[in-house]
């Protein structure tokens, strides 16, 4: 399960590998160890064995300090310490039961090392953790091709090789910040037999996400694989980003169709010359998107029917440019210059704007100030003014100075205001 190590004597203290010493810790934590398992590499899933853990330590001291050091009763009983302190830890993320991941397990071990002062036994580990990661990341796993995909209820073969091929294509001209190899392995890793199509999609996307710490180059990465899934979602199918001028030309006049249908948006957008603005959507455009700002249209701005999405984010901007243009002379000519101008991110409208332009209810406005009539009908009124507003967008204000103070007389009631 864990190696320290390569190359070393695998002569280990017995009672490294005595499951039973283990026992007090899972009772502490309310389970025993067979309610535990883990979740290797390459998606299989096999039993929580400590000793295994105890085994790692044990070679990673073996590494550092030679076997007749590590045989010491001093380094025994460190390793026990160190395997009591990870178990635990793991026992407690999970008190009824479950199931781990390899690299949490490492990292249990790592952190282990460096609470207990071991830095020289820690440097070790990591180091080693770190050189098969490289190795691991520059060579498929041999189980990744015997793993099977569920596309639609029917099992094939993963198709590594297309795999990789996306993720290459996702860091085109990002130059040597990013490595293909690194987000391949950290998508295999999260693979199993009999996964989704669509979850081999989303792990690609959060294998990339993950490195997005160490290069914000990676943050273009993820969002191109997100991009692909969108399309994915949108037009069907995978389309390669040399393709997309063509598919935006075809599916934009049927996007407009369907969003009018769908009562979605106004039907003035349906008397534009959409073939004219099918053929400006400039695609390579889509490639300026980082993972966070694409993330975002996706999740808040995007028309959807019930719950699938229709908008592509070109088609996007020209929804919006089209809203802006309704009242222009030569509208389909504004509509253009105004989605040139949006779609090169030189500028962008407020939130209402993106959300409404173009839709049958198109409120642009961003923000709304009222004043406070000093009676029921007045109050009430703001309040109803207030809610109408928000449903469509757009920040509050009330200005509250006309109402009467705390405690002034009310003549009506010969009360007081309660402010």
């Amino acid at each position: 399960m864990l190696q320290a190590t390569s190359g070393v004597s695998s002569s280990v203290p017995p009672s490294a590998v005595d499951r039973s010493a283990f026992s007090s810790v899972a009772a502490s934590a309310g389970m025993p160890l067979d309610q535990y398992k883990i979740i290797r590499r390459n998606g299989s899933v096999a039993p929580f064995e400590p000793g295994k853990i105890s085994i790692a330590l044990t070679k990673a001291f073996i590494a550092v300090n030679g076997g007749q050091g590590a045989a010491s009763a001093r380094v025994r009983e460190l390793v026990e310490q160190l395997t009591d302190s990870a178990v635990g830890a793991l026992l407690r993320r999970q008190p009824h039961g479950g199931t781990f991941h390899i690299e949490d397990i490492q990292d249990q071990v790592e952190l282990a090392l460096m609470r207990s002062g071991e830095h020289d036994v820690a440097r070790a580990y990591v180091l080693y953790r770190e050189q098969r990661n490289r190795e691991r990341a520059t060579a498929v796993p041999a189980a990744a091709a015997a793993l099977n995909v569920n596309h639609d209820g029917s099992l094939r073969p993963l198709d590594v090789a297309a795999l990789t091929g996306k993720i290459e294509a996702a860091c085109t001209g990002l130059g040597d910040a990013v490595e293909v190899g690194k987000i391949l392995g950290r998508t295999l890793k999260d693979l199993y037999d009999g996964v989704m199509v669509t979850e081999v999609r989303k792990c690609a996307i959060l294998a990339a996400r993950s490195l997005i710490e160490q290069d914000p180059a990676y943050g273009y990465v993820t969002a191109r694989l997100l991009l692909n899934n969108i399309c994915c979602e949108i037009l069907g199918e995978e389309v390669v980003q040399s393709e997309m001028a063509t598919r935006y030309a075809d599916y934009f006049p049927k996007f407009i169709k369907r969003g009018i249908e769908a009562e979605l948006l106004n039907e003035e957008l349906g008397r534009f010359d959409l073939a004219r603005l099918a053929q400006a959507l400039e695609a390579e455009r889509d490639l300026q998107f980082n993972y966070l700002g694409l993330q975002t249209l996706f999740d808040r701005y995007f028309l959807h029917v019930e719950e699938r999405r229709i908008e592509l984010p070109q088609a996007f901007f020209m929804r919006v440019a089209m809203g802006l243009a309704l009242n222009e002379v030569d509208r389909d000519a504004r509509a253009i210059e105004f989605y040139r101008l949006l779609s090169s991110f030189d500028f962008m409208s407020s939130t209402p704007t993106l959300f409404n332009s173009g839709t049958r209810r198109s409120q642009l406005s961003s923000c709304y100030l009222t004043t406070v009539a000093d009676d029921l009908d007045g109050i009430y009124e703001a309040l109803k003014e207030n809610a109408l507003l928000s449903k469509f967008a757009g920040g509050l204000g009330n200005d509250w100075s006309n109402v009467r103070a705390l405690g002034s007389r009310i003549k009506g009631t010969n009360g007081k205001s309660q402010g």
